[in-house]
């Protein structure tokens, strides 16, 4: 009885396929990683017995590897594939035994085999013959329409040292355009560190990687799993135009109409993780407002989450996508908090420059002394030489009447270059609030090992609802490294 198939493989045949256009049929560099000429069905296999070829050898990994895939001490074969494009591999129980602990189990355990001749029709014979050649000799015969189908043998096989080549392999072809196509095999084959490095090239060419043929390949899990991702660097009708692109592919593979309904439908989770509110009203009414895959509801509160105060609950993240990696970080300006700062539409601005290079996200701001308040607000980051404006959101804040303060972002991360000057500016509307005082010129946070981000402040001249490096409001810078 043939034993050793008995699990079904994934389907690697069409990815090794697109693997191999997409990395324009090279091999990769490094060790010996060429694709071996496919070995012919079992007619030639039977090689006669060469007097004193041991003789010949002058170590033992050229003893092992000449007996790979030879008939010659052979005691058990294997039939890797199926139908006409099945192979009869021959081996030797003792070798494969020593270099893998489920051929070990096969041959030696409680349930081994008394079969001479073992099925493997969930196996590729170029991908088992890979396989074979690194437990006979240590080499790594892989190229771009293999390492898929041997990655997946190796794993079969728990030959974590043959993972990880193709592991190696595979990263040195990562790039934007397979992107997704790699990520979805990563997942599927259990490879967090091949799937990291995968989301790592998504976020710094998220652009071009949305645009490659294989992002409408995804499964629906990946399309989530990038979807939730705080560090993709697009702007969100760019990345809302590219899921309805994968809606519509998904709706092809299930046979359904395109739609708006069953857009919709096979989106499902998916389409709670784009964040709406990070657009533009012009970007949502030219957009996804007029798609149809939003209820009528939602697409009322959304517009009024772009256009009124205060503004209603809406179930979608409004959390800026930033292109950076690492921890949020905030630094406080102040030592101490007072009571009572008035507005009258005049805005609250602060100067400030920083020792290196960040991304800033958002302020916290003070809010009522008179209990529970909404606030209107506009923020501003103002290259301060310049007069220019680098980025503004006209949003609200809700407060709960203590002296915390309460964050309010920007839509897109603002880039912000060590010594240059910016003015962070807040207009608020509302009642009087809470506001700093004993401020700071100085003050530093470690935002890595051993690095200090260090922020220096200074008033700001001119049309100032009297915010100063000694007291006011903008508390709060928070930023990403």
């Amino acid at each position: 009885m043939a034993t050793g198939g008995g699990e079904t493989a994934p389907n690697t045949e069409g990815h090794a396929s697109n693997f191999v256009q997409s990395t324009g049929g090279r091999n990769a560099t490094g060790v010996a990683l060429v694709v071996p000429p496919s070995s012919p069905p079992s007619a030639g296999l039977h090689r006669e017995p060469i007097y004193n070829w041991q003789a010949t050898k002058s170590s033992v990994k050229e003893r092992f590897a000449f007996l790979f895939n030879n008939e010659l001490l052979s005691d058990v074969k294997f039939v890797v594939g199926k139908g006409r494009q099945a192979q009869r591999i021959p081996a030797h129980k003792f070798v494969l035994a020593a270099g893998s602990a489920v051929f070990d189990a096969m041959f030696n355990g409680g349930m081994a085999t008394t079969s001479a001749e073992i099925e493997l029709p969930d196996v590729e014979p170029a991908a088992f013959l890979a396989l074979l050649r690194f437990l006979y000799s240590d080499e790594v015969h892989i190229g771009p329409e293999t390492v898929m189908t041997t990655l997946y043998t190796a794993k079969k096989y728990a030959v974590p040292a043959l993972e990880a080549h193709c592991v190696e392999f595979l990263t040195k072809h990562l790039r934007a355009d397979n992107a997704f196509m790699l990520l979805t095999q990563a997942r599927l084959f259990d490879e967090p560190q091949l799937a990291s490095l995968c989301l790592d090239t998504i976020d710094k060419s998220t652009a071009d990687a949305i645009n490659a043929e294989g992002f409408t390949d995804i499964d629906l899990d990946t399309l989530c799993a990038v979807l939730e991702r705080d560090t993709l660097g697009i702007r969100e009708s760019r990345l809302f135009g590219a899921v309805v692109r994968w809606a519509d592919a998904e709706c092809y593979r299930q046979q359904l109409p395109l739609t708006s309904e069953n857009k919709q439908k096979v989106l499902g989770k998916a389409l709670s993780l784009i964040r709406f509110p990070l657009m533009t009203v012009e970007e949502f009414a030219a957009g996804p407002a007029q798609t149809g895959i939003l209820f009528d509801r939602e697409v009322v509160n959304l517009f009024l989450h772009f256009t009124v105060n205060p503004k209603p609950r809406v179930d979608y993240i409004d959390r800026p996508r930033c292109c950076l990696r690492g921890k949020e970080c905030s630094i406080n300006r102040f030592q101490q908090v007072e009571s009572r700062w008035g507005y009258s539409g005049t805005s609250d601005r602060i100067r400030f420059n920083v020792n290196r290079r960040i991304s800033v996200v958002g302020f916290g701001l003070y809010g009522s002394i008179h209990g529970p308040t909404d606030y209107q607000v506009n923020i501003q980051i103002i290259e301060s030489d310049k007069n220019q404006i680098l980025a503004q959101n006209d949003t609200g804040f809700s407060c709960d009447g203590t002296a915390n303060t309460f964050r309010v972002m920007f839509k897109e991360a603002v880039e912000i270059l060590p010594n240059v000057s910016y003015t962070a500016c807040a207009t608020l509307k509302g009642p009087d609030s809470h506001y700093g005082t004993k401020g700071l010129k100085k003050v530093a946070r470690e935002t890595t090992a051993g690095t200090k981000t260090t922020f220096f402040f200074w008033s700001s001249p001119g049309n100032n609802n009297g915010t100063s490096v000694e007291d006011g409001q903008i508390p709060e810078i928070i930023f990403y490294t």
